[in-house]
């Protein structure tokens, strides 16, 4: 009993040493922020004691003259609501497709559709802006959003038909008892059972696309289309390496979003994980 004591409670000691480690850079991050502009590098003792509290950090940075921040961060808002609508609607279409319906060569094609999901993203991506420059969508919100479920439709269709796997089929056949079709058994009957995995997808999809750097920089040439991770990007570069305070809060402001998205539907995202493991 001591023995077995004893193990739990290392393995408790070793899992707060894992997340005092995986939140110090997060904390550090946050405390900098606060710390008046141009301030050197804080030191563990100096991190949450500034000088002065530099709460206007926040407000300079959002109105920074120079770049219009806020309007990064609405384009950012804009791009990733729509991708993550789209996201949605793709992947549960195609999921309920290939996990309730029965047609001839079902597994053979979800099992093509699913080798797609080998073909690196980096490798498309030179197609892909051939493709948007022939539509004329460059440096605009379609040419910014249609992309992103393109390269990973894949991924969120195996996810969805996971969970859809693991529904019974008996609530099928009781909605058809009742003359629905396959559209009315897909949105009165699956969608709403399937919460905890259309929530785990759109926050797979809102990280994705919050942070996504590559692509926005490329599609985009003018700055009033940038998202807020390219835009500042270059609020970065224009101090350099030298005043991380600012640095810091325009980092927080980056990240905040998709913690807070995703702290939300934490709930549900383990919830999804978890009832979506490999069946059939």
């Amino acid at each position: 009993m001591a023995m077995k004591r004893l193990r739990v409670l290392g393995s408790y000691v070793l899992l707060m040493a894992l997340a005092v480690t995986t939140l110090a850079p997060f904390v550090w991050m946050l405390f900098t922020s606060f710390h008046p502009p141009l301030s050197p590098i804080p030191t563990p003792d100096r991190l949450f004691a500034p000088r002065e509290w530099a709460f206007g950090n926040y407000p300079y940075v959002l109105s920074f003259p120079e770049l219009p921040v806020a309007r990064f961060f609405l384009n950012s808002l804009v791009v990733t609501a729509a991708v993550v609508f789209v996201q949605l609607g793709i992947c549960s279409l195609a999921a309920y497709g290939f996990a309730r319906m029965t047609f001839r060569g079902r597994d053979t094609l979800f099992t093509v559709f699913l080798l797609t999901m080998m073909i690196p993203a980096v490798v498309m991506i030179v197609p892909l802006f051939l493709v948007v420059d022939k539509l004329g969508w460059l440096n605009t919100f379609p040419g910014l959003i249609l992309p992103y479920p393109y390269l990973s439709t894949a991924f969120g269709t195996f996810l969805l038909r996971q969970f859809f796997l693991s529904l019974p089929r008996s609530l099928d056949e009781a909605a058809r008892l009742d003359g629905a079709s396959d559209l009315q058994i897909y949105w009165h009957v699956i969608l709403p059972s399937a919460k905890p995995a259309l929530a785990t997808l759109a926050a797979f999809a809102f990280i994705w696309t919050w942070t996504e750097f590559y692509w926005p920089m490329l599609a985009t040439s003018t700055v009033d289309m940038r998202t807020l991770e390219v835009g500042l990007s270059v609020f970065k570069d224009a101090y350099g390496a030298t005043n991380w305070p600012l640095q810091m809060t325009a980092a927080v402001i980056v990240m905040a979003p998709a913690l807070l998205f995703f702290l939300a539907l934490q709930r549900y995202f383990v919830k999804g994980i978890v009832m979506t493991g490999v069946k059939g």
